[in-house]
């Protein structure tokens, strides 16, 4: 039988894996291309779901120190592919790491800051959080589907 800790840690293992994949799809000038109507690059939404994340699991649940900087998620331009891609891959370990650590009770504490307007358990933010990174792996996933004219991308091999 299976705990809420083990089942959320792998889907965010799934889910970073094929932000990862994303990066990995985009070329240096398209990483950062903002097209007609959009606002945010893949680039600065890939630093976005980084920042987010280490904010809210990383730091705040799994007391891994971190300082957010927020509004440069959505402004840097210069951020080297490599450096990301080393971000990226730290960040894939690091989230389930954390939630795969949650004990049962820990679960139903409230979240240790009030974000969304209302408190919320462990479980309901950690729960929103794999929504919110699924919605910009998926705005990702179309812009580099837009710049690139390529379709869906495949499964790497393990």
């Amino acid at each position: 039988m299976s705990s809420i800790s083990t089942e959320l840690a792998a889907l965010y293992t799934r889910d970073l894996a094929r932000l990862v994949r994303q990066l990995d799809a985009l070329d240096d000038a398209r990483l950062w291309q903002v097209l007609p109507g959009v606002t945010n690059s893949a680039g600065n939404l890939l630093l976005h779901l980084n920042g987010n994340l280490r904010e809210f699991i990383g730091r705040q649940l799994g007391g891994v120190p971190y300082v957010r900087d927020r509004p440069r998620e959505f402004s840097a331009k210069d951020v080297s592919r490599t450096a990301m891609q080393a971000e990226l891959l730290e960040l894939a370990s690091l989230i389930p790491g954390v939630i795969e650590r949650m004990s049962a009770a820990r679960w139903d504490d409230l979240f240790p800051e009030n974000v969304l307007g209302e408190p919320l358990t462990n479980r309901q933010f950690v729960v929103h959080l794999c929504g919110h990174l699924n919605y910009h792996l998926g705005q990702i996933d179309y812009l580099r589907r837009v710049l690139t004219g390529e379709g869906a991308l495949t499964k790497r091999a393990t």
